[in-house]
């Protein structure tokens, strides 16, 4: 399976790219007061507002880096309710993919309960890789809030 590899701080994660819309360059976001910490802003991408999320920031608890592979990850998020939504997610060094096999990835039998998007763990000669689940990232209040019901992409 081809995945997406990015970086959250000295970290590696990888996200299936057939989960994956477009990669684009970092650009100006439009502050959303009030919403949660993660939500790095909104932006208009073929005229539509698209929400975007700081993987960094959602993970970690710090703010990506403005850096030239810091990049906004466009994905189709499919709802709880079965309505889907394009959102951004902003990571850093999104500047490589790689092709794992599915059974290359372990389940450690780690499971956080605050954090479901943290999936199974891949070692390889650099360290380790973990997958980011995309249908987890949000909670169903997230959800609430960045999806509204019935809106559809």
């Amino acid at each position: 399976m081809l995945m997406l590899l990015f970086y959250v701080g000295p970290d590696r994660y990888a996200l299936g790219c057939s989960q994956v819309v477009e990669v684009i360059p970092l650009v100006e976001l439009r502050k959303l007061y009030h919403a949660p910490e993660y939500m790095a802003g909104l932006f208009n991408y073929r005229g539509s507002i698209v929400p975007v999320l700081d993987l960094c920031h959602l993970i970690q608890g710090n703010c990506s880096r403005h850096c030239l592979s810091t990049r906004i990850i466009l994905v189709n998020y499919q709802q709880t309710n079965q309505n889907s939504r394009l959102i951004g997610l902003m990571a850093e060094r999104v500047t490589d993919t790689v092709d794992i096999l599915e059974s290359e990835f372990k389940d450690e039998g780690i499971h956080l309960e605050n954090a479901a998007y943290l999936g199974k763990i891949l070692m390889d000669e650099k360290g380790t890789i973990q997958e980011l689940c995309l249908e987890s990232l949000l909670s169903e209040q997230a959800q609430a809030f960045l999806l509204p019901i019935g809106e559809t992409e």
